[in-house]
C-alpha cells in the first residue's frame, strides 16, 4: 500500500537530481519558523539538558553532512564526546515522542494550513537482523522483495507543502512471537502484529482520535489491499477517505439515470469506461514539477459499496482520471466525501504528489530513512525529530531541494 503516483522507483528516485538539505546555508532556514518550531516542541522535555540534546539533535538533522547517523550528527554537533550522550538521548532517555508528534502537528496545522492527510509508505533497507521491525517485505512501489523495514507515515499536505507528523512501524509475525528479540529492541507489550492495511490506517485512526487537530480527508492507496473493511473502519472513527483502488474493485451503481445501474457490484474501471460521456477537462498545478499546469479529463459516478459489519450498501463517489481519452482512466479513487465537485475533488488526489516531492526534496535528506540502531524507541524518536527538521526546512524554504533533471 503506498500513495505514490510512481509505479517503480529506485531508492534513490530516478530521474532526480539530489541537493543536499546540509549545503543549506542557516539563513535559508528561516530563523522565526526555527524558533517558532522549538519553542513549540521543547515544552515537552522536562529537563534542560534533554531540550539541549533535542536541539543539538536537530542542528545535526538540518546541517550534518551525509547520512544523519547519530555519529554524524554528533561530529557536526560536538565530536566524538557527544555521540555518546546523544545515542543515549535517541535510544535510552524517557521522552516520550508522541506528545511531541502532537504539537509538531498543532503547529504544522497553524503554519500550513493542510487541506488533507496523506498516509504514505516508507520502505527503509537494511541488511542486518537485528534492527527493530527488518524482514523480507514487499515494496509495491519497487515491485518487488527486499529486506528492511517498512513504516507508514501520515502527512498534513496542502498544495504548498507537506510534513510527516506521526509514524507507526510495520511489525511482522517473527518480531511479534519472538520474545527474545522483541526484549533486545525494547518492543512495547502493546505493539502487535498488523498487516500493511491495518498499519496505514491505524496511524491516520490514532492522529484523529489522541490529537487536538482538525480532521482532514485522508488520502490513501487501497490497491491490493481489503478496501470494504478498510473503508468500514475509518467509516467508525468519522475519519473522511479518498483512497486509491484498482480497476477491479466491484462497485455498484447507484444513478438510476446511468449504464450499470440494477447489474450489481461490477469493476470499477467497467463503471467509469461506461459513463465516458461525464467526463470533463479539469486544470491542476503538479506539485511534483513546480506547480505546472496540467490538465485531465475527470468524472465522478455515484456508487455503492457493501459495508460488511453494518450488513448495508454505503454511498460513495467513484472518481476516474484519464491522461489519453484513447485509454482507460490512469487513475481511480473512491470517496465518501458525497458533495465533492469533481474539480475540487481531483485536485486533492494530487497531494499525494506534493508528499512525494517533498519526501524525496527533503525528507530523505533530513534522515528519515537514516536510524542506525536496533532499539523501537530509538527509531520513533529519530524519526520524530527528523519529522521536525523537515517541518523546518519545507515551512521556510517552500520544498528548496531538486530540481528536475531536463
Amino acid at each position: 500500500m503506498n500513495t505514490s503516483d510512481v509505479t517503480r522507483e529506485t531508492f534513490a528516485e530516478l530521474g532526480l537530481k539530489r541537493l543536499r538539505v546540509h549545503e543549506l546555508t542557516d539563513s535559508a532556514i528561516c530563523d522565526d519558523v526555527l524558533t517558532e518550531l522549538r519553542d513549540a516542541l521543547s515544552a515537552r522535555f522536562r529537563r534542560k539538558d534533554q531540550r539541549q540534546k533535542a536541539d543539538q539533535y536537530l542542528q545535526g538533522l538540518l546541517f550534518a553532512e551525509g547520512r544523519k547517523s547519530i555519529r554524524n550528527i554528533a561530529a557536526h554537533v560536538g565530536g566524538a564526546g557527544a555521540e555518546q550522550s546523544l545515542h543515549h538521548f535517541i535510544s535510552s532517555s524517557t521522552w516520550d515522542w508522541r506528545p511531541i508528534r502532537a504539537d509538531l502537528a498543532a503547529y504544522v496545522e497553524r503554519a500550513g494550513a493542510p487541506r488533507a492527510w496523506v498516509v504514505r509508505s516508507l520502505h527503509i533497507p537494511k541488511a542486518g537482523e537485528h534492527t527493530v521491525g527488518v524482514d523480507r517485505l514487499f515494496a509495491p512501489r519497487l515491485g518487488h522483495m527486499f529486506r528492511g523495514q517498512q513504516a507508514f507515515g501520515l502527512w498534513f499536505a496542502s498544495q504548498e507543502m507537506s510534513v510527516p507528523v506521526n509514524w507507526r512501524l510495520l511489525l511482522t509475525e517473527q518480531w511479534v512471537t519472538d520474545h527474545e528479540r522483541r526484549a533486545r529492541a525494547e518492543v512495547p507489550q502493546e505493539a502487535g502484529r498488523e498487516t500493511p492495511e491495518e498499519c496505514a490506517v491505524a496511524v491516520a485512526l490514532d492522529t484523529a482520535r489522541n490529537w487536538n487537530v482538525t480532521r482532514r480527508p485522508v488520502l490513501l492507496d487501497l490497491r491490493g489491499s481489503a478496501v470494504r473493511p478498510t473503508l468500514a473502519r475509518l467509516a467508525r472513527a468519522r475519519v473522511p477517505v479518498v483512497g486509491r483502488i484498482g480497476a477491479s474493485c466491484r462497485l455498484t451503481v447507484a444513478d438510476q439515470a446511468l449504464p450499470g445501474f440494477g447489474a450489481g457490484p461490477l469493476p470499477a474501471q467497467q463503471i467509469m469506461e461506461s459513463t465516458k460521456g461525464l467526463r470533463r477537462p479539469v486544470h491542476w498545478l503538479d506539485p511534483a514539477r513546480r506547480n505546472t499546469s496540467q490538465t485531465s479529463l475527470a468524472s465522478v459516478v455515484r456508487v455503492s459499496l457493501l459495508d460488511p459489519q453494518a450488513g448495508r450498501q454505503r454511498p460513495m463517489l467513484l472518481l476516474g482520471e484519464w491522461r489519453d481519452p484513447q485509454r482507460p482512466p490512469a487513475r481511480l479513487w473512491l470517496t465518501d466525501l458525497m458533495n465533492a465537485p469533481v474539480a475540487p475533488l481531483l485536485r486533492l488526489t494530487k497531494l499525494t504528489r506534493r508528499v512525494h516531492r517533498d519526501f524525496t526534496e527533503t525528507g530523505e535528506e533530513v534522515g528519515l530513512r537514516d536510524f542506525v540502531g536496533r532499539s523501537y524507541r530509538g527509531w520513533h524518536r529519530h524519526i520524530t525529530l527528523a519529522s521536525a527538521a523537515h517541518a523546518a526546512v519545507v515551512l521556510s524554504t517552500d520544498g528548496l531541494g531538486l530540481e528536475h533533471v531536463a
